[in-house]
């Protein structure tokens, strides 16, 4: 029975109360334990701490964790206090999703060589200040970016053929907005922070 409570979902919010992902109670606890996270009640958003949280006796018919000296309540809502993560349905930023995105096509001469002649270029250069971010980043083959180096497009001589731009599809686990057949559980208090294209999402481990 315990094991069943400390593997229902979570709701974990970034600090700036955007949904970031779904963790079992089991995860949302050792975050609050950790100090990494606040537990949100859904009713007044009050924040509570470990020690504030363990003091609370859980209400009649609602689910509980049993620990040694006490029962302790199960938390719907986590907010994390030290960091932020990317929102439900962003695309994280890297080398795999940047050929995914340009479709494994060079971004100056449309060539598709193979993912073993391409590399990824910085638009702005890094040795001008460019980094590396969706929007400064595309496939290029070695022949345009050998021609380009290290130098703008203008400079070089050379025409991207699109802008580059944050991706819009939706990440892999995030269609994964089906949490799967055993994870299906509507959470009212959810309904507050997420939207209804969000109440089907994957669990992370």
């Amino acid at each position: 029975m315990v094991t069943k409570v400390l593997e229902q979902p979570t709701l974990v919010l970034n600090r700036n109360w955007q949904p970031v992902h779904v963790a079992t109670v089991q995860r949302a606890l050792v975050l609050v334990w950790n100090d990494s996270a606040r537990v949100v009640d859904p009713e007044d958003f009050q924040l509570y701490t470990w020690a504030d949280w363990s003091k609370l006796k859980p209400r009649d018919s609602e689910p509980f964790v049993q620990a040694v000296r006490f029962r302790l309540r199960v938390p719907e809502l986590v907010t994390l206090t030290g960091y932020d993560r990317l929102p439900l349905g962003a695309v994280t930023f890297s080398r795999r999703n940047v050929f995914k995105r340009d479709h494994y096509t060079c971004q100056y001469c449309g060539a598709q060589p193979g993912s073993e002649e391409l590399t990824i270029d910085h638009v702005l250069p890094r040795s001008q200040g460019g980094v590396s971010s969706w929007e400064n980043c595309v496939l290029a083959c070695m022949t345009c970016n050998k021609r380009k180096a290290d130098r703008t497009p203008e400079q070089a001589g050379v025409k991207l053929r699109k802008r580059p731009t944050r991706p819009t599809w939706k990440p892999p686990g995030t269609d994964a907005q089906r949490w799967s057949a055993e994870h299906t559980t509507r959470i009212a208090s959810w309904s507050k922070f997420v939207s209804e294209a969000y109440w089907n999402v994957r669990l992370e481990a």
